[in-house]
């Protein structure tokens, strides 16, 4: 039996924190708080640090930079897989749903085809990763060819959480077409032409959308796959996905789409790179008002899994919460939206992923992390 008794930390529960506490972790899970009595265990002198829970991260872009660094240049897929698994685990991530999006043939790695295989390589991986690694497949409504695929992932188990997004120029993130063909052109380095061909491609494709929403939402349902939304941005919209079977809302545009994926039961999700920013990058709601506003269910590191810690233990100041309540964004509350009901909080019986936090000259780091009780990764800030 391996048992490691962390002590001398400042231990953030799901609702209070405890100062100067110990954890016992015994062959991977949380079997006692400030026990009385310790035998035959490895103890770690924590000297003061923070000690989370691991935190859960429902959408993160990141792999796919890995991937395709730059517009059609692609490294090997254990390689990128390796790169951002050990991101994770210095960012204090410690259960991350990789975002692959599938949108035909039309954003680089974006693609059917390359998104699942990435999909599957995250699977491969997974026996050697520091993390758990998961797979958030987001479907691009205008995009007729995805199904067959996506659906196969979900018999497979390749798949963990299921969103569907649409990207077409009027609505949700782009509300306008000059936007829509800014953010291609810098990102994609797309030309006029193939921009133009891509607009009249989306308009056209739009028609059987809602028929292939239904089909895909419900065999996900029925796998036990939890479903999102992205980018909604009207009441209705929500109340819409939400009668389809939609239990979690992503980057709601506005107050009043926030508002009401709260008032359906709805997680909602926004960004932590946009706390740290102060802004989205495409205008929508600041993830800082939605939390001051109590309709921020989650945090997750959109495209930045450094931002995540980072953005967390800001949260108290700015929004005038506690600690306790800046944590749960990145950790019970995103357990909870995911099904994952064995890990989320330092309690007796969860999975021991924890996270010893550094405070450095007011920036906030990790320095060790545990993944089910395993030393995932470690950091010596200060050499004294």
């Amino acid at each position: 039996m391996t048992k490691i008794y962390l002590t001398h930390a400042e231990v953030v529960l799901e609702n209070e924190v405890l100062n100067d506490a110990s954890v016992l972790i015994e062959n991977g899970i949380i079997t006692a708080i400030n026990p009385q009595q310790v035998n035959g265990a490895e103890e770690v002198n924590l000297r003061g640090q923070t000690l989370i829970p691991g935190m859960i991260d429902l959408h993160c872009d990141a792999l796919e930079k890995e991937v395709e660094p730059r517009p059609n240049v692609h490294f090997p897929l254990d390689f990128a897989c390796a790169q951002v698994d050990k991101r994770n685990a210095a960012a204090g991530v410690t259960t991350v749903f990789h975002a692959l999006s599938f949108a035909n043939h039309e954003l680089g790695v974006r693609n059917n085809t390359f998104a699942a295989e990435i999909a599957r390589a995250v699977h491969a991986w997974q026996p050697h990763a520091l993390v758990d690694n998961r797979v958030h497949c987001r479907y691009e409504v205008t995009d007729p060819t995805a199904p067959p695929i996506l659906l196969d992932l979900m018999q497979k188990g390749d798949m963990h959480l299921f969103s569907v997004m649409d990207h077409s120029p009027g609505q949700g993130q782009f509300k306008d077409i000059a936007a829509f063909r800014d953010y291609l052109a810098r990102t994609y380095k797309k030309t006029d032409a193939e921009l133009d061909a891509l607009l009249v491609e989306k308009a056209a494709q739009s028609e059987g959308a809602m028929q292939r929403i239904e089909v895909l939402v419900e065999a996900a349902r029925g796998h036990g796959i939890r479903v999102a939304s992205h980018d909604d941005d009207t009441p209705e919209k929500v109340d819409t996905v939400h009668g389809l079977g939609v239990s979690i809302s992503e980057f709601p545009i506005n107050l009043a789409a926030a508002q009401a994926a709260k008032a359906n039961g709805m997680f909602t999700v926004f960004g932590a790179p946009n706390i740290l920013r102060g802004k989205s990058q495409s205008g929508s709601m600041k993830a800082l008002d939605a939390v001051k506003a109590n309709v921020a269910d989650c945090l997750c590191a959109d495209y930045a899994p450094a931002a995540l810690i980072v953005a967390i233990f800001r949260l108290p100041e700015l929004a005038g919460i506690s600690l306790a309540d800046a944590i749960r964004l990145v950790t019970s509350n995103p357990a909870r939206a995911a099904g994952l009901d064995d890990r989320g909080s330092i309690a007796i019986g969860k999975r021991a992923d924890l996270v010893a936090v550094a405070h450095i000259n007011g920036l906030v780091q990790a320095s060790s992390v545990w993944t089910n009780g395993r030393l995932a990764y470690q950091a010596r800030f200060d050499h004294g």
